[in-house]
């Protein structure tokens, strides 16, 4: 493929558990995160900040042609947004139970809606770029075999797969199939923050072992991964077109000092962030450094799976929001055993802190990255999220909440930075989606966290503009020429 011809995709992410509402409409079924935001109300747990769920989070599922002009009022070309697994897959099995082959079979109301939502999107110049899977997994499959922890979801997951690209195939020409496995393998199972809620924690998870689970659920996320993709490159590519692959998340790692040993410290950090991932399916295998730490407990790839695996990804889909100063010293093997700090020897901090503990804003490392992504891996790149959670704005009346400062200055920085890589560094950067189109139920965070360049009134579902949505689209607007 020609990348130099392709146009720049410039807009805006959201997933569908995040915004769409409507749990059990067009017959949906439940996704692992509608039983772990519903936790029995006798044991008085809660799994998110504010005890709440994605019941009806923006209401995109009714509201969707008001998000589409959005959308085109912000200038975008393109959007990113997942499909519901549930709402594509019927697992009620009160129709037909499941096919011939043992699967369950497509559930046709919810692929006709998505289906008019993409010809919405066509219609008013916006091209779709759709992931297979943002972290809602059929509970029906978590309750007939363990889900992402068993070897048996990568023929469930292939067959979802197969049924959006039969579906969408014609209209749809940028696929991902998972977004962040990191983040469904360590908050899901090694943490227990995120749905399932698995972990070694007794308290949480009695059935737990986040010394195995997580490095097994990683490993079946990659074969899901690469047997959709097989599935596509032979049976909807030739036909249709199109690309695919898969987007995983990173931050850039600092060398907090200038010590040869410490720079081997952030090799291993982004060893184990991205390369866990990255590496068997851009190189065919996993990091040695990984390998030396786990030994035994890292699972193997047969000839002909990792045959599947290797080069199942036709560029690069990077989720990346901040970076960190790390050093020797820490214990966490889900980061490579790193200490991370955003405090500089001098005791300044490395950028604006946001909302979430997480996350400062640091241009110099976004750009970075696409560099080291480049080099490492040779293929072009797609930003499918960047954003930034302004510190505060989630307590300020909507009136002050629009004029989000930080978030504006977040991302002037970062879009300098992509241009910089593009035109000083010759890295071939192909799309930026800002994260979020809408503020949206945050996970673990409930609503207690505002990402979105739109402000939503969770009360009456009105959306409002923020000053850092007419920042890009004026950004757009003054470059839209320089990236192609």
């Amino acid at each position: 493929m020609d990348y130099s011809a392709q146009v720049f995709l410039f807009g805006y992410a959201t997933a569908a558990y995040q915004i769409e509402g409507s749990p059990s409409a067009l017959n949906r079924t439940p996704s692992i995160w509608d039983t772990f935001t519903h936790p029995d109300p006798a044991s008085g747990v809660k799994h998110t900040a504010d005890g709440l769920s994605g019941d009806v989070a923006t209401d995109s599922l009714n509201r969707w042609k008001e998000d589409i002009a959005l959308l085109k009022s912000y200038g975008a070309n393109s959007y990113r947004f997942s499909v519901s697994w549930t709402r594509i897959i019927d697992f009620t099995g009160e129709k037909k139970g499941k096919d011939a082959g043992g699967l369950d079979p497509p559930n046709e109301a919810g692929i006709k809606f998505y289906r008019e939502f993409l010809e919405e999107l066509i219609r008013n110049g916006i091209t779709p770029a759709i992931t297979l899977y943002h972290w809602d997994l059929p509970q029906a499959l978590e309750v007939r075999y363990g889900g992402w922890r068993d070897k048996r979801i990568v023929e469930d997951f292939a067959h979802f797969a197969k049924a959006c690209f039969n579906a969408f195939g014609d209209l749809v020409k940028h696929w991902i199939t998972l977004n962040e496995p990191w983040c469904v393998a360590v908050l899901g199972y090694g943490y227990g923050v995120f749905a399932p809620g698995r972990s070694s924690d007794r308290a949480k998870s009695p059935e737990g072992n986040s010394s195995t689970e997580p490095w097994i659920v990683a490993h079946n996320l990659i074969l899901s991964h690469a047997y959709a993709v097989k599935y596509f490159r032979e049976n909807i590519k030739p036909v249709h077109g199109g690309e695919i692959a898969v987007t995983l998340d990173s931050l850039w790692c600092i060398p907090y000092d200038d010590k040869p040993e410490t720079a081997q410290v952030a090799q291993r950090g982004m060893d184990a962030r991205l390369g866990w991932f990255a590496d068997p399916i851009y190189k065919g295998h996993y990091p040695a450094s990984l390998k030396a730490m786990l030994g035994n407990r890292l699972p193997d790839f047969s000839a002909e799976e990792i045959a599947v695996v290797k080069g199942s990804s036709d560029f690069f889909g990077l989720n990346t929001y901040t970076s960190n100063l790390v050093q020797e010293g820490g214990t966490e093997e889900f980061n490579g055993k790193i200490k991370t700090t955003f405090t500089r020897p001098d005791g300044t901090q490395l950028g604006t802190q946001a909302q979430v503990p997480w996350l400062q804003a640091y241009a110099p490392g976004f750009r970075s990255l696409l560099n080291y992504l480049w080099k490492t891996y040779n293929k072009p790149i797609y930003v499918t999220e960047n954003g930034f959670a302004a510190k505060g704005d989630v307590a300020l009346p909507r009136e002050e909440a629009v004029h989000d400062t930080d978030r504006v200055e977040y991302y002037r920085g970062y879009t300098s930075a992509i241009l910089e890589a593009i035109h000083q560094d010759g890295v071939p950067v192909k799309s930026y989606f800002a994260w979020s189109l809408l503020d949206n139920f945050e996970w673990a965070e409930g609503y207690t966290v505002r990402f979105g360049v739109t402000y939503v009134d969770y009360e009456t579902q009105k959306r409002y503009p923020k000053d850092s949505a007419r920042f890009l689209k004026k950004w757009y607007e003054d470059h839209r020429q320089v990236p192609e």
